[in-house]
């Protein structure tokens, strides 16, 4: 017995200190990424996410202008109020398929992210938006007997997948290379671009009109070359973007977590974010050859994620995340069923010639969205590793509750009496939804679940909200005429009143992430 403790103590002590210095490695690796100083990668990595966001929400927005043109080419024989208006039906499925294909691009790419890596799916679904997006550009009747419309939805489908894709991926790239102390400004900076997009779809759309306006005052049907160009213009920042992201280096806490391979993680880390100038991984010794300490990787299971989250303390987090958005999207796209309404107050109605309702539509969202959406979306930014991600989220849906009750129950009084307050009400509840949890929805999943399934639970929470815009756009716009144009309108922003007690109530579930580590927030400081 002696002799064998003689003959194996030393070996087991030696696999004891390779397994402490694995350890001491990850944990220095993780501290250089926390601590590291704000620089060029940290500004590089909200660019190259940001432009994407950038593209998803000019894509997103440019349809709701170019079906606007599309009527006036497709439906110009048309007679008496259809005329030069595309159905409302066809509208509503053309604007929906987007958000229908949002649904299974984030599901499925954020598995994937999980499953073979955030590098590897990095720059995919940017292709997929950029072939989609020319392709939705080139739509037009086929000799089949598909109509330009049903074209389109094809397209806009698979553009979907694309920009459901980016959300998982781009919000887990950046929450996992950021520092700790900036890292909910870094998101939400990223997310922030979608305002940027809406802006620029719209003044997109007034350049390109004015550049046609004497072919379009001339025969209207001209316009089918406008929308083909506003729609197709949205690939100039992806592929702007596209080499970015098919180089950007994996994840440390993929490589450190998913990978196993913890040297190699170190190695990048150093190259990334380069030495501190306190005692770093550098300073560790390295007890065996690279090559010794990479294992097979142990890829994460469905198994493995049931029982994760069959614990209460988990699932109530991801139920939570999901849920709050949920029902943020409910209220955040029904609630521009209200836009015609404030672009006829302040003069921005599509009425008059072909060129002249185009502009003042396309001029009156610009309006809209630089009075609330992208002050609420910077306020956030500037805020929310100060304030908190849970504080702002309570914030945004407290005060978008008592908004809604006052607009639901008050509807008709407002507008009859001061159609500027109006627009005050509903500026605000544009603010608060940016600078409250249409924001923070998107960030705190990415932050609160293990490396192993955070992408997943990114995708799943994404997705909740998604078939939250599919209800409000697919199943509240029928109803908002109920009665009448316009009649039911009241009772819908009630309801929506209703989903934020919801989201507000569910907010409860999700935890505070602002200051603390990816590892402090799952449980794997000394995995």
């Amino acid at each position: 017995m002696s002799a064998g403790l003689s003959l194996h103590d030393p070996l087991e002590a030696h696999h004891h200190q390779q397994s402490e210095d694995v350890v001491d490695v990850r944990r220095r690796a993780l501290a250089e990424i926390d601590n590291a100083k704000f620089g060029w990668f940290h500004i590089k990595a909200c660019l190259v996410a940001g432009i994407g966001f950038f593209t998803d929400s000019y894509d997103i927005f440019a349809i709701n202008l170019c079906s606007t043109i599309m009527g006036y080419v497709y439906y110009a024989d048309a007679t008496g109020s259809a005329k030069n208006t595309t159905p409302t039906s066809i509208d509503m499925w053309v604007k929906g398929s987007t958000q229908l294909g949002c649904i299974f691009g984030q599901l499925a790419f954020g598995y994937l992210a999980d499953r073979l890596g955030r590098k590897k799916m990095y720059g995919t679904e940017l292709i997929i938006i950029i072939v989609c997006t020319i392709g939705g550009a080139f739509a037009g009747n086929t000799a089949r007997g598909l109509s330009v419309y049903w074209v389109l939805f094809i397209w806009r489908f698979v553009l979907g997948i694309g920009i459901g894709g980016d959300y998982p991926v781009s919000a887990v790239l950046t929450s996992e290379l950021a520092t700790s102390k900036n890292r909910g400004a870094m998101i939400a900076a990223v997310f922030a671009m979608q305002g940027f997009g809406i802006v620029a779809a719209a003044i997109v759309s007034i350049i390109v009109l004015a550049c046609f306006r004497t072919a379009i005052e001339g025969d209207q049907l001209m316009l089918d070359y406008a929308w083909r160009i506003i729609m197709g213009l949205g690939v100039v920042p992806g592929i702007l973007a596209l080499y970015s992201r098919l180089t950007i280096p994996e994840t440390p806490r993929y490589t450190l977590d998913v990978e196993q391979n913890v040297h190699r993680a170190a190695r990048d880390v150093r190259t990334t974010f380069g030495a501190t100038g306190h005692k770093t991984i550098d300073d560790v010794h390295e007890p065996l050859h690279p090559d010794h300490v990479q294992v097979k990787a142990q890829k994460p299971t469905w198994t493995e994620f049931y029982h994760y989250f069959k614990q209460w303390k988990h699932f109530r987090v991801l139920m939570g995340t999901s849920v709050t958005w949920f029902a943020l999207d409910v209220a955040f796209y029904g609630v521009n069923l209200n836009s015609s309404i404030i672009l006829t107050a302040i003069g921005f109605s599509g009425s008059g010639t072909p060129y002249h309702a185009l502009i003042r539509i396309s001029a009156g969202n610009i309006i809209l969205n630089l009075l609330g959406t992208l002050p609420g979306y910077w306020v956030t930014v500037f805020t929310i590793d100060r304030l908190g991600r849970r504080t702002i989220q309570f914030i945004g849906f407290t005060m978008l509750l008592i908004l809604f009750c006052i607009l639901g129950f008050a509807y008709h009084q407002i507008l009859d009496k001061s159609v500027a307050a109006f627009i005050v009400l509903i500026t605000l509840a544009q603010f608060f939804q940016n600078f409250g949890p249409n924001t923070t929805t998107f960030i705190i999943p990415s932050e609160a679940f293990p490396t192993r399934f955070r992408s997943t639970c990114h995708g799943i929470s994404a997705a909740s909200g998604k078939v939250g815009a599919v209800v409000a756009q697919l199943g509240f716009f029928h109803l908002k005429d109920r009665g009448g144009k316009n009649a039911f309108i009241p009772q819908l922003i009630q309801i929506f009143a209703l989903f934020m007690l919801i989201g507000l109530i569910f907010t409860w579930f999700v935890p505070e992430t602002k200051g603390k580590t990816l590892e402090e927030l799952s449980d794997e400081l000394d995995k």
